[in-house]
């Protein structure tokens, strides 16, 4: 019997549970479910998704969705500007570099007979300082005088020297940072001399003259700042004659070429 019954299931057709399925006519595809009309509510219906879905818009299909807050588009200047993200500062104030700042004491280091304002260095810096120190070394190197180790060895030393002095001196005292700042900003007229050494040799005496110029010119706009600072406008001359050694070992470093007296000495 259950042969019998077996053979009974193969006898049938497979055809018929296809007819009885779908309806399937020949050469048609088969289809499994009914496409939704345009325009059906399938989805709205379905109560179990209500509250849990978030509200939005939902932008169309190849657009980006759009997000909060406002992008400005623009070069690579804009890292050094006031582009970028609303409200984020640029990237040169987050370093602590403000071109007006610098703009405003070489001002007052190029006319020393102005009024120094006492609260002049309570934003000290040093990116000025480092502008004009390579400028220095750059221009002594393109008229043949490598001295990049000289500058920044007798830079350090100067300060640090001046820094003990003005604390022994006066009685509110100043941090090294103010007075790297200050020496370095005054440090601008022997740039200038430097400048003009790429072009005229300064081994005569157009370079003493102008050696000579610059070293009164830093001495007495440095002396100014830091009388000013410390309230020391008795004691100008006293700070003004270690400052002026100092500038006076620039000067001669951009007169003379410390190399060739040693390669000479070598020899």
């Amino acid at each position: 019997m259950w042969q019998d019954n077996n053979n009974a299931y193969a006898q049938q057709p497979q055809s018929q549970y296809y007819a009885q399925a779908g309806g399937a006519q020949p050469g048609v595809p088969l289809q499994f479910y009914a496409p939704s009309p345009v325009g059906s509510t399938f989805y709205a219906s379905r109560t179990s998704l209500d509250g849990n879905v978030a509200q939005g818009n939902i932008a169309p299909q190849g657009q980006m969705p759009a997000y909060g807050g406002n992008i400005q588009s623009g070069g690579w200047w804009t890292a050094f500007g006031t582009g970028g993200l609303e409200g984020e500062p640029p990237l040169l104030e987050e370093l602590g570099i403000n071109f007006s700042h610098i703009r405003a004491k070489s001002l007052t280091v190029l006319n020393p007979f102005r009024r120094v304002d006492e609260r002049i260095m309570d934003d000290a810096d040093l990116a000025g300082p480092l502008i004009f120190i390579i400028c220095f070394g750059i221009f002594l190197l393109f008229s043949g005088k490598p001295q990049f180790g000289y500058i920044y060895g007798v830079g350090l030393l100067g300060c640090a020297s001046i820094y003990t002095l003005l604390n022994l001196m006066s009685e509110r005292g100043i941090d090294a940072y103010r007075v790297a700042s200050v020496l370095g900003y005054c440090l601008l007229p022997m740039v200038g001399v430097g400048a003009v050494s790429v072009v005229v040799a300064l081994d005569g005496l157009l370079g003493f003259v102008l050696s000579m110029l610059s070293i009164l010119w830093c001495t007495y706009a440095a002396s100014g700042i830091f009388v000013a600072v410390l309230q020391m406008s008795e004691q100008r001359i006293l700070v003004a004659y270690p400052v002026g050694l100092l500038y006076g070992c620039f000067a001669l470093l951009s007169v003379f070429n410390a190399g060739v007296a040693g390669s000479g000495l070598g020899k």
